[in-house]
């Protein structure tokens, strides 16, 4: 994250620049709900809107419970290029996201919401301005209002074209639950690569653009470590701290996020490009912005809440006393996360942001076994969060999410006898998997599962503990 600089769109740090966040995230709600996905939830007809959820108000702090098991995956509800221009069309109409949130619940989906019509944009208190858009052409002209190329519909659609692009609304049963649960939560998610990912125990590494050479060591020995323990590094691709932990957590073999402040196919700094490239082919990437969208100021504050949204906590190595990392560090304070940080020497400037939010709460951390001890609990409630979400019948106590307290862990032991699966998708995707590694077209070839399938049941797999990943290969952890 970079530090305040005004040659560098990403720094402004002022009161208010991370956009609206009137709500807060009630922590302990979400501990009575843990994670559930209710997929008992009765599904809605996507062809017509529920004029009863269209209610009286829709705050930030009101949120929808995550669709159900069974609703429509992104590839198949935004895949096609009618229901992705709808929602490219909600987006553009720029403004609060509640009230289209709202919108998005009644109605089922994009497309659903855009036939409503104006009569139920008003319901679902849409501004004036938003429905004026709604009702005017999806023009270069709309594209052009809300910030972004003036081909932008093009551009989505060839993007969305390639392997591995996804988009995600906010209704979609892959979109992150945690993020679903933070102040102001995105209306749709831009993803490169896996989106189940997104649901991966996360810890957000933050810091100065222009670290200190100990500040770029502490950032790659962190992030190498959380990697290996079993948590994902989530940072936002920028100069110095952000780029030394997305590179460490690709070289440990672990899975690293970035979270972007341009359009999911456009690099900043434009020098991280194949960093960029590499971490959509083995990890993920996301934004909230369509192809094409060039950075803006106001942009990085925002994608800040998203870093914070997705992580279980922040942990800050490196930060100015105005920097973009406590921007991250204090939304996440908000969201009820976990905030640590990296201690420095008095003499050096870039440590007075670490030392400052020390003084405030933060957990002092000196090694990342601190930070995955303190947030394994929370990861392994996550963890069943998914597996009901997926409906995965995994028999037995599952194994720790993290080994918390070892910095290079050793495999998770358990029983010698194999495990006996409820689900016969489960007993042939184990049988399928060695100890050593396997790539997905084999096993895709072994089980006659899809890939999609596949993605999802091994995600659980991982966050049982049973399965670990290295580079895109799966294999066995006992």
């Amino acid at each position: 994250m970079p530090d305040r600089d005004a040659s560098d769109p990403s720094s402004d740090s002022r009161p208010g620049a991370a956009g609206a966040r009137d709500a807060h995230f009630d922590d302990a709600a979400a501990r009575e709900t843990g994670f559930d996905a209710r997929a008992d939830r009765p599904r809605r007809d996507p062809a017509r809107c529920d004029r009863s959820r269209l209610g009286p108000a829709h705050s930030d702090a009101a949120r929808p419970d995550p669709a159900p098991r069974g609703a429509t995956r992104s590839g198949a509800a935004i895949g096609n290029e009618t229901g992705a221009l709808a929602l490219l069309r909600l987006l553009a109409a720029g403004g609060a996201s509640a009230a289209r949130r709202a919108l998005l619940d009644a109605c089922g989906g994009a497309s659903a919401a855009l036939a409503a019509g104006a009569p139920a944009w008003a319901r679902a208190e849409l501004s004036a301005q938003q429905i004026a858009r709604l009702r005017g052409p999806a023009d270069e002209a709309l594209w052009r209002s809300a910030g972004w190329c003036a081909d932008a519909d093009r551009r989505l659609l060839d993007w969305l074209a390639r392997p591995g692009r996804q988009l995600i609304a906010w209704n979609d049963p892959d979109y992150p639950a945690l993020l679903r649960r933070a102040p102001n939560p995105p209306l749709a998610l831009f993803v490169a690569g896996e989106p189940g990912r997104l649901w991966h125990p996360s810890v957000a590494v933050v810091g100065s653009r222009s670290p200190t050479p100990a500040g770029t060591a502490n950032a790659a020995d962190f992030a190498r470590a959380l990697a290996r323990s079993g948590l994902a590094v989530t940072s936002g691709l920028a100069a110095g701290i952000d780029a030394a932990a997305h590179r460490a957590a690709l070289e440990a073999g672990g899975l690293t996020v970035a979270v972007l402040g341009t359009g999911p196919d456009l690099a900043y700094p434009r020098r991280h490009a194949d960093l960029l490239e590499r971490i959509a082919a083995e990890g993920v990437a996301v934004s909230e912005y369509p192809p094409g969208t060039e950075a803006r100021p106001a942009h990085f504050p925002a994608r800040n809440r998203i870093v914070a949204g997705l992580s279980l906590g922040a942990l800050v190595i490196e930060a100015a006393e105005r920097s973009g990392a406590l921007i991250t560090a204090r939304l996440a304070a908000e969201c009820g996360r976990e905030v640590f940080a990296v201690p420095g020497s008095i003499h050096n400037p870039l440590a007075r942001g670490c030392h400052r939010l020390i003084r405030e709460g933060a957990g002092l951390v000196e090694s990342a076994a601190e930070v995955a001890a303190a947030l394994a609990p929370v990861a392994a409630e996550l963890a069943d969060g998914l597996r009901r979400r997926l409906g995965a019948p995994i028999d037995g106590g599952h194994a720790a999410v993290i080994q918390a307290g070892q910095d290079d862990p050793s495999p998770v032991s358990g029983d010698s006898d194999p495990p006996d699966f409820a689900d016969p998708d489960y007993q042939s995707l184990w049988n399928a998997l060695g100890f050593d590694p396997t790539g997905m077209d084999e096993l895709v070839h072994r089980t006659g599962l899809t890939t999609a399938e596949l993605s999802s049941m091994l995600l659980v797999m991982e966050l049982e503990g049973r399965v670990s990943a290295q580079h895109g290969r799966y294999f066995r952890n006992r």
